[in-house]
This record gives C-alpha cells, structure tokens and sequence, in this order.
C-alpha cells in the first residue's frame, strides 16, 4: 500500500464483536481504529506460518454481517497483504486478501477474554487508560481451613 500516513479499510465483524471494540476503546479513552491496531500488533505476529492461520479461517467462516471502517497506520496496513496471501494459500478468500486478513485478524484478536484484552490495552500504552470491567462478576475463591 503507497499511502504515507494512514490507510482505510473496511472490516466485517458482528454485532457483539463491534459492541466489544467500542466498549474496549470507550474504556481505554482511544477510538475504535487505535484499539483495532493494538489487536492487530498483539495478534499478526504470532501468526507466522500457514498452519497458525487456520484460527484465522475457522473465524472467517462465521458470518460477520456488520461492516466498520478502520484507519491503520500504513506500516500496519503494509503487513496485510502478506497475512492476506497466506489466508488464500490455506484455503480463505482471495478476493480482498487486505480486508479479509484484517477482518480475520481483529475477530480473532476479539475473541480473547474481555478482561483481557482490556489489560492488554493497559499494558500496552503504560497503564494509561481505564480497563473495561468483565461482563460477569470474578468467581470468589475460597480457601478451607
């Protein structure tokens, strides 16, 4: 990609993975594309040969019927043709290797623990930034005596 500062993309999540993402970005008090490429940075690399990207096609196959725009960094951008070649060579889409590899890649990022992914995104920028509460409550631990 020859853009120099940032790139579009569109992507197709679902509806809870989308609410998921905009939650995660109204905690972490960023936007919904910076929350998407601290995903991607946490996921893409460890995705270095075919057989890791079978993740990335069993998430392809579940319909994601809700579409979002992105802006990426275009160093980011720059890495997902490659992911998106390596999606086709094991059997995914060729038709939009770009979009397709960062639908992949963020759905598969969004399928993480909630609670996790918050933390993750704390850690990322040096603990700035709220975490988003998990959804249920955590499980008590008792100890006998």
């Amino acid at each position: 990609m020859d853009c120099d500062d940032e790139v579009m993309l569109t992507v197709r999540i679902t509806a809870a993975e989308r609410a998921l993402l905009r939650d995660l970005a109204r905690g972490h008090g960023g936007d919904v594309s910076e929350v998407a490429v601290d995903g991607l940075l946490e996921v893409v690399p460890a995705l270095h040969d075919d057989a890791s990207v079978l993740p990335l096609l069993r998430v392809l196959a579940r319909p994601a019927p809700c579409a979002v725009t992105l802006w990426l960094p275009a160093p980011v951008a720059d890495l997902l043709p490659l992911l998106g070649e390596r999606l086709a060579r094991t059997g995914g889409p060729a038709a939009g290797p770009a979009s397709a590899a960062l639908s992949a890649a963020l759905r598969l990022w969004l399928a993480g623990d909630r609670a996790v992914l918050a933390a993750g995104l704390a850690r990322l920028h040096g603990g700035l930034g709220a975490a988003v509460a998990p959804t249920a409550a955590p499980a008590r631990i008792t100890v006998a005596a």
